[in-house]
């Protein structure tokens, strides 16, 4: 058994295989697939697995340089983007190095997942619930 915190073994496998500057979507239940992306599908029930349950522990696996967000997250959902920028925040201090933050519309977003190497599919019901993010080096 792995001793590392993330216990998904495809989540770990492409988090593995990600080279600087890939991406990773986290989505929520709603989240369209391109039928080119790799599924990673948690959902199990609304709610669960929860977004902001599944964001801290791939974020461990990761060194990240870059987080995209839809700015319909920002503007509609103006406390759950405080709770995504809280965790993004605390994943900042875990690697001691900064991630930038970058908003597009969500359709916009949507575009950007066809360059994912998987999207993670969770069970949120929360509106724009998603994030790509964007893999950094640790040197």
């Amino acid at each position: 058994m792995r001793k590392a915190s993330l216990l998904n073994a495809p989540i770990a496998r492409v988090a593995a295989q990600m080279g600087h500057t890939d991406s990773l979507c986290l989505g929520d239940a709603g989240l369209p697939i391109p039928p080119t992306v790799e599924r990673i599908d948690l959902a199990i029930r609304a709610g669960l697995p929860a977004f902001l349950d599944v964001l801290p522990a791939i974020g461990s696996e990761l060194v990240l340089e870059r987080a995209v967000l839809a700015e319909e997250l920002r503007d509609q959902q103006p406390d759950y983007h405080g709770a995504v920028l809280d965790q993004i925040g605390a994943l900042v201090t875990a690697q001691n190095k900064p991630i930038q933050i970058d908003y597009v519309s969500h359709e916009a977003f949507k575009r950007l997942t066809g360059d994912c190497k998987a999207i993670v599919r969770t069970g949120e019901f929360t509106p724009y619930a998603n994030v790509i993010l964007y893999s950094g080096v640790p040197f």
